[in-house]
């Protein structure tokens, strides 16, 4: 596929350079006027000199069109434009039957034809101007396109780091957070969770640059996290994360479940006081189906804040995150109840 997309790239480069494609038009052009029969008769020569005058011709009426009629005129005044077009081929043609009358003064049967076929000659002349007009259209439409698409991509990209970057110091803010709150009564989980989070920063630090990493080491990394939370919960807290399905060869967006399971804690597990409280995961893998279940437990009232409540981009990030790489592709569903808060993301890992 990759292989294949930087063969088209390649092809397209190539064929919207200015010299090949001008080049390609002319030799398709002349191609057409040698052997889609000739109106001389008589030696090789004399044929391919007309013919060779004859593109000379169309040269100075598609360049003409080109660099001053279509710039000036095919936007703002289509109707001018085409009145214009009929009077140059109009200048060009008798020049251009007159040159040919003089070349060949010696064959008085073609000079009889020359002049019989003047009309059909200005209608060749403003149909070769008029395939230029069309042309250059297509491959105005055609760059514009291909830009607007590299710029779509460059927006795209840009967004994403923008947003991966939030997710990033916002994960390492709430766990060095609860790091600091363990240092202060001198817990043993202490070193355990610098042990974890080495590991975790390692990952977000030299996995998570690519657009899409294997499935099976963003679950590790969530097992991480989740080994994080176990260590500073109480011990009756439910803390639970299943897997099913193949994951060794699956892709994902890097960090894409981190936001939910960050808001399960601190707005769910954290502020539940009473058994525990449970947060609770599940991911089940089908083909390029995937589903990804989170619940947790919520208080009864949350607590009265005496600020503001500081983060809150996690949800709105990973909604943009999914609109912008799985567009057609993912569901999300948020059901909040009273009790249990719980999202379900449906996803086709593509």
């Amino acid at each position: 596929m990759n292989r294949s997309r930087t063969i088209l790239d390649r092809t397209y480069r190539t064929l919207t350079l200015r010299p090949v494609y001008h080049g390609l038009f002319w030799a398709v052009l002349f191609a057409f006027m040698v052997f889609g029969g000739s109106k001389i008769e008589g030696n090789p020569g004399d044929i391919l000199f007309a013919e060779i005058l004859s593109l000379c011709f169309f040269a100075v009426l598609v360049y003409t069109n080109l660099y001053y009629l279509i710039p000036n005129y095919l936007a703002k005044r289509a109707f001018l434009y085409l009145l214009l077009v009929m009077i140059v081929c109009a200048i060009v043609t008798p020049l251009e039957v007159f040159v040919l009358y003089v070349k060949f003064s010696e064959n008085s049967d073609y000079r009889s034809f020359l002049v019989s076929i003047q009309l059909d000659i200005y209608i060749g002349n403003i149909f070769v101007t008029l395939i230029s007009t069309v042309l250059r259209l297509i491959m105005d439409w055609w760059r514009y396109q291909n830009e607007k698409q590299v710029l779509l991509t460059q927006t795209m990209q840009s967004e994403l780091r923008f947003l991966k970057s939030q997710i990033n110091p916002h994960f390492l803010f709430n766990t060095l957070n609860n790091l600091y709150a363990l240092t202060l009564k001198k817990s043993d989980k202490a070193p355990e969770i610098v042990l974890k989070l080495s590991e975790i920063m390692r990952y977000m630090l030299y996995e998570c640059n690519e657009k899409r990493v294997q499935l099976s080491k963003e679950i590790l990394y969530m097992h991480n996290y989740l080994d994080l939370e176990r260590l500073r919960q109480p011990k009756e807290a439910d803390i639970s994360f299943t897997v099913e399905g193949n994951i060794s060869e699956q892709m994902i967006a890097p960090l894409l479940f981190v936001p939910f399971v960050e808001n399960s804690f601190k707005h769910g597990l954290n502020l539940h006081v009473k058994d525990g409280g449970f947060v609770r995961m599940r991911l089940r893998v089908q083909g390029e189906d995937m589903e990804f279940y989170i619940e947790n437990s919520k208080a009864d009232a949350l607590p009265r804040m005496d600020h503001r409540r500081s983060g809150g981009i996690g949800l709105a990030n990973v909604r943009q995150r999914l609109q912008i790489l799985y567009p057609e592709n993912h569901t999300l569903i948020i059901n909040d109840e009273p009790g249990v808060y719980a999202v379900t993301l449906l996803l086709k890992l593509i």
